[in-house]
């Protein structure tokens, strides 16, 4: 059946239990923290190396985008991808905004919160506002396709609002990279967060995988490919 939304992609570096942080706060991070750690340095670039072949749009949170620095930084090399930020609280400054702007194509700023610092820059070019009052994913992935022409689409944000695409079956495509390391920690952010089921009946949501690759790094990672049955 042909869709009226964008193709989708889950797309993350994740530890062999799952994980997508290294601990339960914002101070700890798997980019930061990864080069620390003897056996997994070693091979992390190579989710890197994956990162550059995936969709040019790219669907993140503005939180994650606070824990990687974009609010301080000064300067990147350009990239070719457009960014969907999704942001509420807000975590995106006016430097950070500006600075995404300029790092990316475009930026697709989607918000529920009126006073965001992105209302008040004008005169920034490749940025994009998407206000809506209460966020709806599958609103949102329409509106990309029909207004914006958006075909495909990387997403690469937090367990929690991963658990909502996959929940809302808005993810066609997994394609992670399991780093060779065990983090645990029950309050740490895995590869899907959310809700926890509560009963036989909601056993329906769980998502069936089909697998379409399985590929062995160097330095004991893997990359697995699937499509969401």
């Amino acid at each position: 059946m042909k869709k009226n939304r964008p193709v989708t992609t889950l797309f993350m570096l994740m530890s062999l239990d799952g994980k997508i942080s290294t601990g339960d706060n914002d101070s700890l991070d798997i980019d930061k923290d990864f080069p620390k750690i003897k056996g997994v340095k070693e091979g992390r670039s190579q989710y890197y190396e994956l990162e550059k072949t995936t969709d040019l749009y790219s669907l993140n949170t503005g939180r994650v985008m606070e824990k990687i620095g974009v609010n301080k930084r000064k300067n990147s090399n350009k990239s070719p991808a457009s960014f969907i930020i999704i942001d509420n609280k807000p975590h995106l400054t006016k430097h950070g905004v500006i600075f995404m702007a300029g790092w990316g194509k475009k930026i697709y700023l989607v918000t529920t919160n009126r006073k965001h610092p992105a209302f008040g820059l004008k005169n920034v070019k490749n940025m994009e506002i998407i206000y809506s009052k209460k966020l709806d994913l599958k609103s949102l992935l329409v509106k990309l396709k029909k207004k914006y022409g958006v075909k495909r689409i990387t997403i690469q944000s937090g367990g929690t609002l991963n658990s909502t695409f996959l929940r809302d079956g808005l993810i066609d495509h997994i394609s992670v990279v399991v780093a060779p390391c065990l983090i645990g920690g029950k309050n740490t952010s895995t590869l899907i967060d959310g809700e926890s089921l509560h009963s036989i009946k909601e056993l329906n949501k769980i998502k069936a995988l089909k697998l379409r690759k399985c590929k062995v790094l160097n330095k004991s990672y893997l990359h697995l490919k699937y499509d969401v049955i």
